[in-house]
């Protein structure tokens, strides 16, 4: 059984999850490497959305149990959303820094490291 880092969106949670809360209830599943709980406010500083991002350590089969287990149920006050998430920014900008440092040890030709946007994706470009 093939285990891999996967990115979790957790919505619909209740304002008063910690990250401990979290990673006990997401733990059963696989190994919770890191809990990411984000908490807006609207002006007068009163929460009215909470989520959090998992990066959890899982085999497909524990990842599709999860989903079919925790999606929809009815959590300490709040109705979980699961969701397999995007890398994080920081996660690209660190495969970037590992390609470029590979790069750099093999000796190679100099090279540009150029930002390539557009409407749709954004990413890095060895050129």
């Amino acid at each position: 059984m093939k285990v891999t880092m996967r990115r979790l969106y957790i919505g619909g949670l209740s304002h008063s999850i910690t990250q401990k809360d979290l990673k006990d209830r997401f733990g059963k599943f696989g190994e919770v490497e890191d809990v990411e709980l984000r908490t807006r406010k609207d002006d007068e500083g009163v929460p009215y959305k909470t989520f959090s991002y998992i990066n959890i350590n899982i085999s497909d089969a524990d990842l599709k149990r999860c989903m079919t287990v925790l999606n929809k149920s009815k959590w300490k006050g709040g109705t979980l959303q699961i969701e397999t998430a995007k890398e994080s920014f920081l996660q690209r900008c660190g495969q970037v820094q590992l390609a470029i440092n590979v790069f750099l040890l093999w000796g190679r030709r100099p090279f540009i490291l150029k930002w390539a946007a557009d409407n749709k994706y954004s990413q890095y470009r060895l050129i």
